[in-house]
């Protein structure tokens, strides 16, 4: 995994006298071959495959982003990877790709992330989904199921799910599983049964809190559909991020293992803590934590200065959020309690500081002990 996130997407620089990749920038390219650019472009539209030679447009495909695309889908385990301008775009784009063969029916379990629970839930762009539990999937299919769809470990409240008796229990039907809090790092969906693995790059993939984006990893079948989505809508992503991105998988593993010892060594601090009623931490480790408190959660994200409090997660400072305020706010209150979000709960993302700092902040935010 270390190797490959340093080296995948990179192997021809060395043979065009480059080490670090370039970013190309352009929005169109020149071409005298109007008749070849013609025939790329009708096998594009027919099949979504990746059009061969030289770029044509921005919105078709960019030389900097395949390489993101490249190395994501190698430290997936996956044929194919497409990206889009956000996590959302992406999730929108499976969908309508699914709707678009007929099968607008979704299945799904809770928690999820709170905007891709009401993009299912508003049914903004015509699916119609049903929330059960695991053992309640296989009942829940249709014949127009086009897509299951899980997060594991969940947001926030850190639930895991067995991904491969999930997948056996879809039958035919695609598993989709969000891998953003995992990352591959820890956990490979497609080794387990997934056939799309979704991730918020906005997160742990671009760690750095500066770069806004979400990546599909899937088999060459289910990206050429994305990729034709993607060209229609117009989801695409920035040059300069897939740059970004493709610079943040180089120290994906580093980042990922450093940050999940502080959180493990905090969870286990918290645990004990008295003026804390609950703490959330996964099996399979990671640098999430979620916990709920005895006090006000409210309190507590206005105490700290070393965290900070902040949406989003996955960069190398810590943030701290409050999941029913904000991103699990547009969930319907009745569904996000039955969920497990409590009104109580509170979700860090530990970034890379020094395990006593943060510990000295998170001691002084929560107030004095009972």
């Amino acid at each position: 995994m270390a190797t490959e996130a340093v080296h995948a997407g990179r192997e021809d620089l060395a043979g065009q006298g480059l080490h670090a990749p370039p970013i190309d920038l352009s929005t169109t390219y020149p071409s005298y071959d109007s008749r070849g650019e013609a025939a790329r472009i009708d096998a594009f539209a027919a099949e979504g495959a990746d059009p061969e030679g030289p770029p044509i447009y921005g919105r078709l495909g960019n030389p900097t982003v395949a390489r993101f695309e490249t190395a994501l889908a190698r430290l997936e385990g996956t044929e194919a990877a497409v990206a889009f301008a956000t996590g959302m775009a992406a999730l929108s784009a499976v969908l309508l790709v699914r709707a678009a063969a007929g099968l607008r029916h979704v299945v799904a379990v809770r928690p999820l992330y709170g905007c891709s629970d009401h993009l299912l839930t508003a049914g903004l762009l015509g699916t119609e989904v049903t929330w059960t539990d695991p053992a309640g999937i296989t009942d829940a299919l249709r014949p127009d199921t086009g897509l299951v769809m899980v997060e594991s470990p969940a947001n926030p409240t850190l639930a895991e799910l067995d991904l491969r008796a999930i997948a056996h229990a879809c039958g035919s039907v695609p598993l989709l599983a969000d891998n953003t809090f995992a990352t591959p790092v820890l956990q490979r969906p497609a080794e387990q049964g997934a056939r799309l693995v979704l991730h918020s790059a906005t997160k742990y993939l671009g760690g750095h809190g500066d770069v806004m984006a979400g990546v599909v990893a899937c088999d060459e079948e289910l990206a050429r559909g994305l990729r034709q989505v993607r060209f229609a809508t117009g989801g695409v992503l920035h040059p300069l991020a897939g740059y970004l991105l493709l610079r943040g998988l180089a120290t994906l593993p580093v980042r990922v293992r450093a940050a999940s010892a502080t959180a493990a060594e905090l969870a286990g601090r918290l645990a004990a803590d008295p003026r804390v009623a609950r703490v959330r931490y996964p099996r399979l480790g990671g640098a999430m934590v979620a916990f709920e408190v005895h006090g006000d959660p409210h309190e507590v994200i206005s105490r700290v200065r070393l965290v900070t409090p902040a949406v989003s997660l996955g960069s190398v400072d810590t943030l701290i959020q409050h999941p029913a305020s904000i991103s699990h706010r547009i969930v319907d209150a009745d569904d996000r309690r039955g969920a497990g979000v409590s009104d109580r709960l509170l979700r860090m993302s530990v970034g890379l500081e020094d395990v006593e700092d943060l510990w000295s902040d998170l001691d002084a935010a929560l107030g004095r002990r009972r």
